[in-house]
């Protein structure tokens, strides 16, 4: 084996090796560590979460969310009301990403709400989703199913918000 196929063969295991959920965009928008929970059934509701960074010189802003497997995409949040009752709200205006900085969408916190589900969700399957930012455009990524993933698994979202209040995905 020469040393150009030796080296070719390392370069390869090393870069198989490295995790391929991140996905990024020219204008510096960053995204990863993305999944996706569901009910699984036709018409019931699912959550996708990630993290966003920001590396382009100026803020941006997630404005929409669009995939084929829901009837409605929305950016949702969790808010306490007075009560003190968790409530799952539509964020209308977004979630602002400043330059050079991170945004979790995580459970219990900021999320992508998928409604009215139009094909049955099971562990694994891929969605599909489309991203777009004010200044960067739509981003498209893949989120894979993943209903038994903890809150403190994988990349920093290693907190839970939550206060027990879920609408059947903890999104």
């Amino acid at each position: 084996m020469t040393f150009r196929m030796t080296f070719a063969a390392a370069l390869a295991a090393i870069c198989l090796g490295l995790p391929v959920a991140a996905e990024d965009h020219p204008e510096g928008i960053h995204i990863h560590d993305i999944y996706a929970r569901s009910m699984g059934s036709v018409g019931a509701s699912g959550a996708v979460f990630f993290m966003i960074h920001n590396n382009a010189a100026e803020d941006d802003r997630l404005v929409a969310a669009s995939s084929d497997v829901a009837e409605r995409v929305e950016l949702h949040t969790h808010k306490e009301d007075a009560n003190g009752v968790m409530q799952m709200l539509e964020v209308k205006e977004g979630f602002a990403i400043p330059a050079g900085e991170m945004h979790a969408l995580a459970r219990g916190g900021d999320h992508v709400m998928l409604m009215g589900l139009t094909r049955e969700l099971k562990d694994g399957d891929a969605i599909a989703l489309t991203l777009t930012f004010e200044k960067a455009g739509e981003v498209q990524v893949e989120a894979v199913v993943d209903n038994a993933r903890k809150p403190e698994e994988g990349g920093m979202m290693d907190h839970d918000h939550s206060h027990g209040h879920s609408h059947g995905t903890d999104g």
